[in-house]
């Protein structure tokens, strides 16, 4: 969609520097340029190549890639933008966007940040603040505590006033960290302990507050823009109750279902919050709303949302030039009743990450991305290009996947068409599950709360692929990709070569046959060979899974096909199917019908029954589900265990992950200790289960 103009002169900024990385530096950087503005980078050790640092005028090295020493490095961000002559730093959203020191910083040194004033960061910043300002201002809140005393035990008896189940929130928190459902007394101890700890580790502070859960409610929140001069509008809402782990990953603009009378009110509440705190710039106001038409204050957020492209595509807006022209004291271009709605726009959070292992997050190389073409109806807001790697230290985003039309209805059709065409391999994500998501029926009617994802659940499991489909696909990816090599060989090269070097199959008077052992990540084992003939191949499965005793099942298709790159059309029996091939040593990633599929190839394969013979029945590997960093061992060697408890804290792209006890048993190696980093796949402790210790007694 085009974006209106702003009234006002442009911004007489003409360099900038952007203290963040990723789709959100590559978003402001796109702005600022199309206005004239040059822009400074920031880069981390792991992100030199990154797409924010190509795309910029010019980029300075911060430090090392943990952010404490990057881009939470405050003294090193301000000395770079005085040496490149910047004269404002946009903080985007995270990392020191609600920082209200690093904001005092910018102004004393002359810097314009590009954000709200620091008295009003410090108000907003903390939950507790922002909870006592809107208790004077008769602003509905959620029944809970959010007092000063933080001494654990405020905590537990404030816990047991208020009942459950209820939300432990980090004071400074926000983007869905620093907060735990605590559905019970016994719970509360435990999960204070790893949500203040997560809290420091995030935000530098771990002052809690707690509120009462309220279940049945849907998470709504009002953009709002204001300036120097007093004047505050809002632009529409935006629904994002489509949550797991208390992080949005789909938000819409406008909130469907929503009567007009409770879109002004809420509308009208957020302008009041905000000249309240005397506000200029973007803030998002949040609330929670109930099936009883009630709506309750969450917290206030001083910056730009993740989500704000979907407010940018129903009013034609582009809040990042309003942000820069505002923090010239340039006043709103728009009154209220000059902001005008169009249609409904929808945006989901491409994530590296394993829906099928509680959304672990996942790090590692994009060896193969094709995104979805864009268009009016199609946006596309990322920081990856292929090959770029998802590092363990940063939040697993990749990319911001935005659709609009002129109704709710098209808009998820357009949404399910560009999902189809998204396709990345080399690294788990969740585009499988956005899949289903975007398909199921309650979504379709607006039925939104909180719990959708909980909620939901079967629903959201994958479709069975069509394994037959899958392997003959893969094998004839693999036939194809041989026969196009031999070809560009044979047309660049007199090749008068043994008949024995060959690898087409060939034998004597018999047709050539060739055969692939092709294997799922779950453990379905086939053969697929791939018979000659004159035009096209007869393809025969065998399954090689399960069990010895039964006899393998024999399946024969008819199959022709053309693979140009990685795009695939066969004929299976008469039956013209696409896919989409990505070939490796290892593997083939498969994606086919609008899901992905791995298979391994023979030399993987092997490797896992290698590694399958080799291991001792008598010890357990308990092995690190993602890169990361050990944040506190729970165990020591000899230690008795029981199944389920918790052995290991780890922590990765700002998330906390328990590692516990596959079965009861005896400690006999820890590898690790605080502080360490670790790789995926890292054995972290060996463990001996009780079953083998019976074992050992019963042999001596």
């Amino acid at each position: 969609m085009s974006h209106q103009v702003l009234a006002n002169k442009p911004t007489p900024f003409t360099k900038i520097l952007i203290a963040n990385r990723g789709e959100i530096a590559c978003r402001i950087i796109s702005t600022a340029q199309r206005l004239g503005i040059q822009c400074v980078a920031v880069y981390s050790a792991v992100d030199k190549n990154a797409r924010h640092v190509c795309m910029a005028d010019e980029a300075f090295y911060l430090g090392p890639a943990p952010a404490a020493e990057s881009y939470l490095n405050c003294p090193r961000i301000l000395a770079i933008a005085q040496q490149a002559n910047a004269q404002a730093i946009h903080p985007g959203y995270g990392f020191l966007s609600e920082n209200a020191q690093f904001a005092q910083a910018c102004e004393q040194q002359g810097i314009v940040f590009i954000g709200p004033s620091v008295d009003a960061i410090t108000t907003m910043g903390s939950k507790s603040a922002a909870k006592t300002m809107m208790t004077a201002a008769n602003v509905p809140l959620v029944a809970g505590y959010h007092g000063h005393a933080q001494d654990t035990q405020t905590l537990t008896t404030q816990s047991q006033k208020i009942g459950y189940p209820q939300l432990l929130k980090a004071v400074y928190g926000g983007g869905g960290k620093g907060m735990r459902i605590v559905n019970t007394a016994n719970e509360f101890s435990h999960a204070l302990t790893a949500t203040k700890r997560e809290a420091m580790a995030s935000f530098g502070n771990d002052d809690m507050l707690i509120e009462r859960y309220l279940t049945k409610t849907r998470h709504i929140e009002i953009q709002i823009f204001s300036d120097h001069h007093g004047n505050c509008i809002y632009l529409s809402q935006r629904d994002c109750s489509i949550q797991r782990r208390h992080q949005k990953i789909l938000e819409e603009a406008p909130a469907p279902a929503l009567p007009l009378a409770t879109q002004i009110a809420m509308g009208e509440a957020a302008v009041a919050a905000a000249k309240a705190i005397h506000y200029r710039g973007a803030g998002t106001v949040e609330f929670l709303y109930d099936e009883h038409d009630q709506f309750y204050f969450m917290e206030m957020n001083t910056r730009l949302q993740v989500e704000h492209p979907v407010t940018e595509m129903i009013t034609g807006l582009d809040l990042v030039e309003w942000q820069l022209c505002i923090a010239n004291n340039a006043p709103l271009p728009l009154t209220q009743s000059d902001v005008h709605i169009d249609g409904h726009a929808i945006e989901v959070r491409i994530y590296a990450e394993d829906p099928d292992n509680d959304f672990m997050p996942a790090s590692g190389d994009i060896t193969f991305l094709k995104q979805p073409p864009t268009s009016q109806h199609v946006r596309i807001d990322t920081g990856i290009r292929q090959g770029d790697e998802i590092s363990p230290f940063y939040d697993p985003m990749i990319a911001k996947l935005i659709v609009w039309d002129h109704t709710r209805d098209l808009a998820l059709l357009r949404l399910q068409s560009a999902l189809s065409d998204y396709k990345i391999a080399g690294i788990k994500t969740n585009i499988g599950f956005l899949t289903q998501l975007a398909q199921v029926p309650a979504l379709q009617e607006a039925a939104l709360n909180t719990d959708f994802i909980i909620t939901h659940a079967n629903a959201l499991l994958p479709d069975s692929m069509n394994l037959e489909y899958a392997f003959i696909l893969a094998a004839m990816a693999l036939e194809l990709q041989q026969n196009n090599i031999k070809d560009s060989i044979k047309n660049t090269i007199d090749s008068h070569s043994s008949p024995w070097d060959e690898t087409t199959g060939w034998r004597l008077n018999q047709p050539a046959i060739n055969s692939q052992q092709l294997m799922t990540e779950d453990g379905v084992h086939c053969r697929v060979s791939l018979i000659k003939q004159a035009q096209d191949y007869k393809v025969e499965l065998s399954s090689l899974t399960q069990t010895n005793t039964a006899p393998p099942e024999h399946l024969s298709y008819n199959v022709s096909g053309e693979l140009d790159d990685s795009e695939l059309v066969a004929f299976i029996d008469g039956h013209r199917v696409k896919a989409t091939a990505v070939i490796t040593a290892f593997n083939i990633t498969l994606f086919y019908a609008g899901q992905r599929l791995v298979l391994l190839r023979q030399l993987a394969i092997k490797n896992h029954a290698s590694q399958a013979n080799h291991a001792n029945e008598l010890e357990a590997k308990i092995t690190a589900p993602m890169n990361g960093v050990i944040v506190s061992v729970l165990c020591q060697p000899e230690q008795l265990v029981e199944a389920g408890e918790p052995l290991i804290v780890m922590e990765a792209m700002k998330m906390e992950c328990n590692i516990t006890a596959p079965t009861a048993g005896v400690i006999s190696t820890v590898f690790y200790q605080d502080g360490d980093m670790v790789e995926d796949g890292a054995e972290l402790i060996q463990l001996t289960p009780s079953l083998a210790l019976d074992k050992k007694e019963q042999v001596s």
